[in-house]
C-alpha cells in the first residue's frame, strides 16, 4: 500500500482557543519538514482561509466539496509549501442543506478517501460548535488533536469534547482516537496555569504534549499579513514552538 495520509481534526468546542492558529501554523511546520500537507478550512467563518490571505483568491471551496462533489485537491490553493481547501460563509447554507442529505456525516470522509493518497497528513480547522460540519470532520479523521488553554473553564470543555468523541466512536467512527492536548497561550509566570497543568494531566487520561505553544504576539500578527508564523517571522519563539509540536506529533502517531 502506498502513502496514506494521517488525518486529524484539530477540535475545541470554544472559540478563540487557538484552534486555526494551529491548524495553519502546525500544518505549514509539517509541509518544512518534507510532508505533503492538506489544510482543510470546515469553518464558515473562514478563518484559516483568511489566516493565509487566501480569502479574495479562490473559485471554489469546501461548500463545492460538500454539495457539488468537488475534487478535495482540485479547489484547494498552495502556500508556503502547504494545500489550503478554503471556506467562507456559504459552508453555513450548505450546512443547512447537509442535514437532509444521503450519508450526511459522511460527505467529508468521502472527499477526504479521493485524495488521502497524494498527502501525508491532512489537517482538519473545525468549526467552535458541535454540528454537522465537525461531525463530517470527526467522521472523517484518524484521531483528533486538541489545543486548550490552561483555565479552570478550558477543563470543563474538554469533558465536553471526550463525550463527542465518545459518541463519534461509538457510532461512526470507530478507529477515531484522541492523539493528544497541546496547550496554548500557556504562560508560564502564572501558579494556575501549572496547576491546571498537573491537573489535566493527573485527571484525564490523555497524552499531554510535553511542547506547549507560549504566548508570542508574532502569532497574533501574523494572520493580518496573510502568513503563518513561517512566514511572518520564522525566527520567532512562536515558529520554534510550532516547529517542536511537530516533530513531538510525528513522533507519538502509530506507525501503520
Amino acid at each position: 500500500m502506498g502513502r496514506q495520509a494521517k488525518v486529524i481534526a484539530i477540535v475545541n468546542q470554544k472559540g478563540g482557543t487557538g484552534k486555526t492558529t494551529t491548524t495553519t501554523n502546525l500544518g505549514v511546520a509539517l509541509g518544512k519538514l518534507g510532508n505533503k500537507v492538506l489544510l482543510i478550512d470546515m469553518d464558515a467563518q473562514g478563518n484559516m482561509t483568511f489566516h493565509f490571505g487566501l480569502q479574495n483568491d479562490y473559485k471554489k471551496s469546501v461548500t463545492h466539496v460538500l454539495t457539488e462533489d468537488a475534487n478535495l485537491k482540485e479547489i484547494a490553493l498552495k502556500k508556503e509549501r502547504v494545500y489550503i481547501a478554503p471556506s467562507d460563509v456559504s459552508l453555513a447554507d450548505a450546512e443547512v442543506n447537509m442535514v437532509n442529505a444521503d450519508q450526511r456525516e459522511f460527505l467529508l470522509k468521502n472527499a477526504i478517501d479521493k485524495v488521502k493518497d497524494k498527502f501525508d497528513f491532512i489537517l482538519i480547522d473545525c468549526a467552535p460548535a458541535l454540528s454537522i460540519l465537525s461531525i463530517n470532520a470527526l467522521t472523517a479523521s484518524d484521531h483528533i488533536f486538541v489545543p486548550l488553554q490552561m483555565e479552570v473553564l478550558s477543563m470543563q470543555g474538554l469533558s465536553q469534547i471526550l463525550e463527542t468523541v465518545f459518541q463519534i466512536k461509538e457510532s461512526l467512527n470507530n478507529k477515531l482516537t484522541i492523539l493528544g492536548i497541546l496547550p496554548v497561550m500557556f504562560d508560564t509566570r502564572r501558579t494556575v496555569t501549572h496547576e491546571i497543568h498537573k491537573h489535566i494531566k493527573e485527571n484525564f487520561g490523555i497524552r499531554v504534549f510535553e511542547n506547549h505553544i507560549g504566548i508570542d504576539v508574532k502569532l497574533v500578527e501574523a494572520p493580518s499579513f496573510g502568513q503563518s508564523i513561517f512566514g511572518y517571522s520564522p525566527l520567532s519563539v512562536g515558529a520554534m514552538a510550532y516547529m517542536r509540536v511537530a516533530r513531538e506529533l510525528i513522533s507519538v502517531l502509530p506507525k501503520n
